[in-house]
């Protein structure tokens, strides 16, 4: 990810309406304090993390569907990212709330692109939208 030659693309459904329908979120990722599994946002400790995101479309006047593209690749970045900016995905219990919509975080990753090592091909893999999700519009 760092040469830029795997890309990584999710869709998510997030708690409430976007301020801004696309931007970047470029905030340093760390363990957070006294946990082995959740991250933080932290401007002192943290490793660079960049999460660019573009708005779908608004759902219910409650709910964003949301495109992601990973500049890095965090543990937890777009969970922890998105509950940063005030819209934790919908369903993620650690970074957010449970949810009556999904038994689940609605984060899908649908899409990779990379330079196959040996032939040099770009390949492009995706992934239907699960049907937990499709259920949203």
């Amino acid at each position: 990810m760092k040469n830029n030659d795997f890309k990584k693309e999710y869709i998510a459904i997030l708690d409430g309406i976007l301020s801004k329908k696309f931007g970047t979120i470029s905030a340093p990722i760390a363990r957070k304090d006294n946990s082995i599994i959740e991250r933080c946002v932290d401007f002192k400790n943290g490793e660079i993390a960049v999460t660019h995101y573009n708005l779908i479309k608004n759902i219910n006047n409650s709910l964003s569907l949301v495109h992601f593209v990973l500049e890095t690749g965090r543990t937890h970045q777009i969970r922890v990212h998105s509950a940063y900016i005030g819209n934790p995905i919908v369903g993620d219990t650690l970074y957010g709330n449970s949810s009556k919509l999904i038994d689940r975080q609605a984060l899908h990753a649908y899409k990779i692109t990379f330079i196959h090592p040996i032939t040099k091909e770009n390949i492009i893999l995706e992934a239907d939208l699960p049907a937990d999700m499709r259920v949203f519009f």
